[in-house]
């Protein structure tokens, strides 16, 4: 995916919704090194985009998040669920991206692995 400025959407091809409407990227080294840190937490719909990405940190986090693995067509490949600060993510040998969202995002939407996804630009 190309730098881009530009919201992206989200939509579970699998489950016919949508898991995020306004997710940013985070596709520089020093963006992506910065994630999420000190961000205000995301709001619903929210979320951060971040690759190339196949495992996360959440050090110096103050809050808990999801996150979603995807490989390069982006099928869902690892799901985390409450990831909480200073812990590690599992390495996604398959990932591609990852993509932050709230927590409790992931229980909402009924987002499974293998799950497929088409991810648009919004206006």
């Amino acid at each position: 995916m190309a730098p881009d400025t530009k919201d992206k959407q989200f939509f579970n091809k699998t489950r016919q919704t949508v898991l995020a409407a306004h997710v940013r990227q985070a596709t520089s080294f020093l963006s992506r090194l910065r994630g999420l840190l000190f961000a205000p937490p995301l709001r619903a719909g929210e979320g951060l985009l971040i690759d190339p990405c196949q495992s996360i940190h959440m050090f110096g986090m103050a809050y808990a998040i999801d996150a979603v693995f995807f490989d390069k067509d982006f099928r869902v490949v690892g799901l985390v669920e409450g990831i909480c600060p200073g812990q590690i993510s599992r390495y996604y040998p398959a990932a591609r991206s990852c993509l932050e969202l709230p927590g409790g995002a992931i229980a909402e939407s009924g987002t499974k692995e293998g799950d497929e996804f088409v991810v648009s630009n919004l206006p």
